[in-house]
């Protein structure tokens, strides 16, 4: 997998488990592999129900999962999300989900992902996936997995105003980097000379050719 801009993702792990060096943990490492592999930079943190969670705030990408027990995501996690300050500093945040658990995926899908979802209702889910305990430590599993965040990631980077218009990877970039009152006024010029000019895809040449146009900014 490679990236198409030169945008590095900064993804933070957080986890639980409840034994040290477990599978839960070997999949945890793996799927930072893999991630460090494609251009991310990844870290990882195990959750403390009561921990103060300000640091994700400088992550683009926060993965969230747990094993099951008895039928209830692990707890630290659940506890985390309810009793600390986490779920505030996810807010705007994009977000992938696993749980790790030996049930039929559509009683996973029905009863335990969504105990982590019911926290995450404002917030874009990138991907979200039940680890079956033979895929734990099978690297197309976890590769599919890794796959969707970075797809799911990049799109983020490509704002879209309706029909087929779009923009490349490397303005989205430099737009993201503006002040909102500069970036939301250049948006919509584009988007006005766009639509005049026929272009379907806002590529920094265009950003080039607008400026030096009538219109100008």
């Amino acid at each position: 997998m490679t990236r198409d801009n030169d945008r590095q993702m900064r993804v933070i792990i957080l986890y639980d488990s409840r034994t040290s060096g477990g599978s839960t943990d070997k999949l945890i490492d793996m799927i930072g592999e893999q991630l460090a592999e494609a251009g991310a930079y990844v870290e990882k943190a195990k959750c403390k129900a009561t921990a103060d969670y300000s640091f994700v705030r400088d992550f683009d990408v926060i993965i969230m999962g747990a094993p099951v027990y008895y039928l209830v995501v692990s707890s630290q996690l659940i506890g985390a999300l309810v009793q600390s300050n986490l779920k505030k500093c996810l807010k705007n945040k994009n977000v992938a989900l696993f749980v790790a658990c030996g049930s039929p995926e559509a009683l996973a899908l029905g009863l335990y992902l969504p105990q982590l979802k019911i926290h995450l209702i404002r917030n874009k889910i990138l991907s979200e996936k039940i680890f079956a305990p033979h895929q734990m430590t099978d690297p197309d599993s976890v590769g599919d997995f890794v796959e969707e965040i970075e797809e799911g990631y990049k799109k983020t980077l490509r704002p879209r105003f309706g029909g087929d218009l779009e923009w490349s990877d490397e303005a989205a970039e430099m737009l993201n980097q503006m002040p909102s009152m500069f970036s939301n006024k250049i948006r919509s010029a584009l988007t006005t000379y766009a639509k005049q000019n026929g272009i379907k895809v806002i590529t920094l040449e265009v950003l080039d050719q607008a400026r030096s146009s009538p219109m100008g900014f």
